[in-house]
């Protein structure tokens, strides 16, 4: 179990990168017992001949850096090829109901999972199994349940040849049951995108960010979340390209960077700043914030007009390429500056002067994150930069752009394989035709779908590919007795995390290879391939030796599965396809041929293959065949979280991951650039809001969602930390606020949970001696 080092807040003074970044990389190398293998791994990640990296999704370059990797990057490979293991000996140590109780950190950490497992209710624990008997029965429990209650998810870790097989084995059983974590992160940018410019995808690429000469960030940590994006931004910079930052927290990332490959910087005591203007906008404000941009822009071309000069507006790109605009504009020009003031939490002169920098560039990319799709608008917001860089006719030429940073390493391409709940995004007839059997017609399950499903029984089965299901979605409290209810629940993981004990009837825990690890079929070693953040398709190749003999591969799980559970109609040589990757690529090719034509070859091409996106060439597949305006339908990006004006004590709570994890995995208890050691039980709050709330900073509260009070949804006890952030808002850690999320309160038509903004009240408590120990002295409730 970890021993907690003394809890501590201390504002962070450095940048991001530097010698912390460097520090905190020998101290998970240490603790994963990982020297042996990580260090050399790290010299091939993200490099031709080696492995795609397990952590983010951001782009890989084809003239990769000596060392193209970054700290959370380290963190992924050290996490994976750790000496630790989780045998069959632990778990005749400890029971179920044992382990439920230890945190997350200490779970993942004990070990990679050696050998397939099945749980024994009459023990509660977990016994070693074959994958014989794990195949055999699995697929005799699966042939026995009515298909459409059974779902299929993915985490978006998996390849693309994973994921193309994981889909058709869905598909092939008898539904289109496919939630998956873009539900709950980037399905807003695959709805607004599509409905706006007629791709579900960004339109930049690494080569754009050589030419932009202005780049806007909206809602997303670089420095924690993707840090190897620093390195285009510095390059950026250093050019004087101006960068425009709008996040409720400054986040030391987009603030300031020392590179860490950089022997001259690391030396030296300068380090860059990455945002010149940095906005700090209300949770919940972006669309006010970027509706006042917009405002800014028509006063700013109607005074050129008059004055005889250019104007801002593009409006020759506007006429040839878009409609909608005159009601956008019409829509803008009816808000009044004091509303969008209030909303956005930002004062008309600073949305003057973004909109000042942006009239001046030529070629200016938009960069967002889940700061802007986890709202009850979330779609909206995503619209809402797209009508921004219609205006100045910045999509579809070198250096602009709109930019969506995925998280996980290959979530955008399981998608581009047919990892959706909408037979309607697939080519059904060329797999009809293909494979022999019939895709259902009936749309199936996302993820919000699939939890109400398990709420109310409709669910009995639960395939996971990856992935920490029950710590990730919202209205956790909920949500972990009724999947007690489950007839079946079989996981495919590396580690051990805290949905593989919340048990059903039936529960298997079937252990995969890592990404990093050799993948051998038949003595021969396999290819696989993944889709970065840019839409770029690379092949990689696996680089350690795995860590036992009695795990699998996932194309061999997954085959394995389907083998025991189909009847054989349809016309899939499983067999061949786990023994052979190439086949399964020659597939997707033939599925997929504008995407994958040459597939085999192109996929090692330096810098990977880039999918057509259609909008990069000025291509729109509307149904109109134009781009897209889209106004708002409200200024308020979550309507149901403003209880009224007679409830002062309502904060808005958005939730975030530290420094020291990625998505669900907590490395440890050290969010550095946040000054937070030893702890994640704080909550973030304006200092006035705690003096006017009755509280005192390092005072112990119990958090309570202040809406659908029928409803009890509460964590805590939680530390007060005073931070900058703005008056009204507030922020947690990520998965533990996930209690406080409504399943219901979710993005409309992307059905992404809204936990960017979430309505809260606190209330005084007494912390256990546990907190106690791990408290934030007074003393350093300094910000």
């Amino acid at each position: 179990m970890l021993i907690h080092p003394k809890a501590r807040y201390k504002p962070y003074e450095s940048a991001a990168g530097g010698w912390g970044s460097a520090k905190s990389v020998m101290e998970i190398l240490w603790r994963e017992q990982a020297f042996a293998k990580a260090p050399g791994a790290l010299f091939k990640q993200n490099k031709p001949g080696g492995f795609a990296c397990v952590s983010c999704a951001w782009a890989k370059p084809g003239k990769p850096h000596h060392l193209e990797f970054c700290e959370n990057g380290a963190k992924a490979t050290a996490w994976e090829l750790t000496s630790l293991k989780t045998g069959p000996e632990f778990f005749m140590r400890h029971t179920v109901s044992e382990l439920l109780q230890w945190t997350d950190y200490d779970l993942e950490q004990h070990g990679r999972l050696t050998h397939p497992l099945r749980y024994d209710r009459a023990s509660d624990k977990y016994l070693e199994t074959t994958w014989e008997e794990a195949y055999h029965d699995i697929g005799a429990q699966l042939r026995a349940m009515e298909p459409e209650s059974v779902a299929f998810y993915a985490s978006g870790r998996a390849s693309l040849e994973t994921s193309f097989m994981y889909q058709l084995f869905a598909r092939a059983y008898g539904n289109n049951n496919l939630p998956d974590s873009s539900n709950m992160c980037h399905e807003s940018t695959s709805v607004g995108l599509q409905e706006s410019i007629g791709v579900p995808v960004g339109t930049v690429t690494l080569a754009d960010f050589e030419l932009t000469d202005c780049i806007f960030f909206f809602g997303q940590n670089v420095g924690s979340n993707s840090p190897r994006m620093l390195h285009p931004l510095q390059e950026a910079r250093k050019r004087d390209v101006p960068i425009i930052t709008f996040n409720p927290l400054r986040e030391r990332g987009l603030e300031r960077f020392v590179n860490p490959q950089s022997p001259v910087e690391m030396l030296g005591l300068e380090s860059t700043v990455i945002s010149t203007q940095y906005h700090q906008v209300a949770i919940g404000g972006d669309t006010a914030a970027v509706m006042g941009i917009a405002k800014a822009l028509f006063e700013m071309d109607k005074a050129a007009l008059v004055k005889g000069e250019p104007g801002v507006i593009d409006q020759a790109f506007i006429a040839e390429h878009t409609e909608g605009f005159t009601e956008f504009a019409a829509a803008v020009r009816s808000c009044e500056w004091d509303a969008l003031e209030l909303r956005a939490g930002l004062s008309r002169s600073a949305m003057e002067a973004a909109a000042t920098v942006y009239a001046r560039s030529e070629r200016t990319m938009f960069v967002y994150g889940m700061g802007l799709t986890q709202h009850r608008h979330g779609v909206e917001n995503v619209q809402m930069l797209v009508n921004l860089l219609l205006m100045r006719g910045n999509i579809g030429k070198p250096g602009a752009g709109i930019c969506p940073v995925r998280g996980h390493s290959n979530v955008q391409g399981q998608r581009t394989v047919g990892i959706t709940e909408d037979p309607k995004k697939i080519p059904v007839d060329k797999i009809e035709a293909l494979f022999g059997f019939h895709v259902p017609e009936k749309k199936g399950l996302a993820t919000v779908d699939a939890c109400e499903g398990i709420l109310n029984g409709s669910v009995r089965g639960f395939i996971g590919l990856g992935g920490n299901f029950l710590r990730a979605i919202p209205d956790t409290s909920r949500m972990e007795p009724a999947w007690q209810n489950l007839h079946l629940n079989v996981q495919i993981a590396t580690k051990l995390n805290r949905t593989h004990l919340v048990t059903g009837e039936q529960s298997w825990l079937l252990p995969c290879l890592g990404r990093i690890e050799i993948d051998r079929q038949n003595d021969k070693v396999q290819a696989y391939s993944t889709e970065d953040s840019t839409g770029c398709i690379h092949g990689w190749w696996g680089n350690s030796e795995p860590v036992s003999e009695h795990i699998r591969a996932e194309t061999s799980i997954i085959a394995g599965l389907a083998l025991a559970t189909l009847s054989g109609i349809e016309r899939i040589d499983w067999e061949a396809w786990r023994g052979d990757y190439s086949q399964i690529r020659s597939a997707i090719a033939t599925i997929y041929p504008e995407i994958f034509h040459d597939m085999e070859t192109r996929m090692w091409e330096p810098g990977g293959f880039h999918r057509p996106v259609s909008a990069a060439e000025r291509t729109w597949k509307t149904p109109s065949e134009r781009a897209q305006f889209i106004a708002p339908k409200t200024l308020n990006e979550d309507p149901d979280v403003n209880p009224g004006p007679e409830r002062r004590d309502v904060l808005q709570l958005m939730t975030l991951r530290s420094n020291d994890q990625f998505n669900t995995t907590v490395y440890g208890y050290e969010d550095r650039f946040r000054g937070i050691s030893g702890t994640r039980s704080v909550i973030f709050m304006n200092r006035n809001d705690i003096v006017r709330l009755g509280f005192s900073a390092g005072d112990w509260v119990m958090i309570t969602t202040a809406i659908e009070p029928e409803v009890t949804r509460e964590v805590g006890p939680m530390q007060i930390v005073a931070y900058d952030i703005p008056e009204g808002c507030s922020a947690g850690y990520y998965p533990e606020c996930n209690p406080l999320v409504p399943l219901w309160h979710h993005a409309e038509r992307s059905k992404v949970p809204a936990a960017k903004s979430v309505p809260i009240t606190l209330r005084k408590t007494l912390p256990s001696t546990e907190d106690l120990e791990h408290a934030v002295p007074d003393k350093d409730q300094i910000h």
